[in-house]
């Protein structure tokens, strides 16, 4: 097979979201947006919903589609870009609640939709989404009668725990919303793992679920196995890939495995990532091409009809910090040419 092995253990992410879930005294839904953070959404929200989730949360319209399709009339689903223009019968249809962000959203939502559930965004310091403070002062008596399922806001720096922005934004949200009976929601993995004066009523775990930080207990979900096309001897001094960019200082094996950076395997981590086979370490060499890697496999002591990129010892974190980047982009670029292989039990 010329095509790379993607593995999602789907009793791994489960026990990622029951533990996030245990972390908790309220709900605990899923964010399953980008495909699932690129591991399949249909697979994945069927396996989540199983383990006891409710309410999944996607990024637009089109992905709550799928998402009601696979898991059937019952879950919650909601939209964090609210009601675009030309989604209302999409909204209608497929049952979904939009997260609204601003005037223009809610006016459409009231008039397009009346009586349909909608929740609604507030901005507490991030600056990319929602209602500012003065705009919620000024509505928020015309729109808490209108019954909004859930007010949600976002952190922004979750992921750094003493980072005073956390307890602003937390501050902001206590001021914008106490006194509402509507349910609140300001936790992501980040916000669960600050604690529980983050939780309020409803928390969102994303990409904890599938094994990324900061969420340092998660159990790995995705494993990733490259085959090996070709091994070819490269003499003391010979080159190999793009540019000349790396040299042979001995004698060496060089395998060329099947995969490039159309797959997700972003080109500025070669430098720094190394492919396994087994307990061995093999360095990438030369530049990561679209299709192509080539990786020094001179001390293995038999030839490997496959390398590993993703493993239990070698995660999506380990290759962002190769790349320069966050476990998401590695995560959400996993490319579509894997054959994809679900592991349930």
């Amino acid at each position: 097979m010329g095509t790379a092995s993607l593995t999602i253990d789907l009793p791994a992410l489960i026990a990622n979201w029951r533990a996030l879930d245990a972390m908790t005294s309220c709900e605990t839904g899923a964010t399953v947006k980008a495909n699932g953070y690129g591991l399949g959404a249909e697979k994945v929200a069927r396996a989540l919903a199983q383990a006891g989730a409710r309410t999944f949360y996607v990024a637009m319209a089109e992905e709550g589609t799928i998402i009601r399709q696979a898991l059937g009339p019952d879950p919650k689903i909601c939209v964090f870009s609210g009601h675009m223009r030309g989604d209302t019968d999409m909204i209608a249809d497929m049952q979904l609640i939009p997260m609204l962000n601003s005037v223009e959203q809610l006016t459409r939502h009231l008039e397009a939709l009346p009586g349909h559930p909608f929740g609604v965004q507030l901005d507490t310091g991030m600056n990319r989404l929602g209602l500012e403070p003065a705009e919620w002062a000024a509505l928020r008596e015309i729109v808490l009668p209108q019954n909004p399922v859930l007010v949600m806001s976002h952190l922004a720096c979750a992921d750094e725990p003493e980072h005073p922005m956390n307890a602003r934004q937390l501050a902001t949200f206590h001021e914008m919303t106490d006194g509402i009976s509507t349910p609140r929601s300001l936790a992501a993995t980040g916000g669960i793992l600050l604690g529980p004066e983050y939780h309020f009523d409803m928390c969102r775990p994303g990409v904890g679920l599938y094994g990324g930080a900061p969420f340092s207990d998660a159990t790995p979900v995705a494993y990733l196995d490259l085959p090996v096309i070709q091994i070819r001897d490269v003499e003391e001094g010979e080159t190999v890939g793009y540019s000349n960019t790396w040299t042979a200082k001995r004698m060496s094996r060089i395998a060329t495995v099947s995969s490039g950076y159309a797959d997700g395997l972003i080109r500025a981590m070669g430098p720094n990532a190394s492919l396994r086979f087994g307990a061995d370490i093999c360095p990438i060499v030369g530049r990561i091409s679209m299709d192509l890697i080539t990786v020094d496999v001179t001390d293995l002591t038999e030839e490997p009809r496959a390398l590993s990129i993703l493993d239990d010892k070698q995660t999506v974190e380990t290759l962002a910090d190769a790349a320069g980047t966050i476990g998401y982009e590695i995560l959400t670029s996993l490319g579509g040419r894997y054959s994809r292989r679900y592991v349930t039990g």
